[in-house]
């Protein structure tokens, strides 16, 4: 699992650069300012979720057990969810996908406190 986590938290943070890049410079003439700034709101929680996916890897290969590995697939859906929603609606405008961005929301809090007890956990 470590391994896996390892590996999707580089591609998401690769990707979280890219759409960071596209927003800032072909996105901006497009883009109204309102969408513009969901849209780095989406690359911006999708990078720091990238570095939480990096920390459960390396967590998953020194304390490993269920809730480091719970970390590491909340963060992934979280970042699905999240940012996922975020950037479609950036770019089609359905505001009903601001709906699925709070459970987005919750994967990621339920990763932090998974990762936190985890390693309290195993760390004792």
């Amino acid at each position: 699992m470590d391994r896996m986590f390892a590996v999707l938290g580089s591609l998401s943070a690769f990707v979280a650069v890219a759409a960071g890049a596209f927003g800032a410079h072909a996105l901006k003439q497009r883009l109204s300012a309102d969408m513009l700034a969901i849209f780095e709101t989406a690359a911006r929680y999708q990078m720091y979720h990238a570095m939480a996916l990096l920390a459960a890897a390396w967590a998953e290969s020194r304390w490993p057990g269920f809730a480091i590995q719970l970390s590491g697939l909340a963060f992934i859906a979280g970042t699905a969810l999240f940012s996922g929603s975020l950037y479609l609606l950036s770019f089609s405008g359905l505001r009903w996908l601001g709906a699925i961005t709070p459970l987005g929301g919750l994967a990621f809090l339920l990763g932090w406190l998974s990762l936190a007890w985890g390693i309290w956990r195993q760390g004792s």
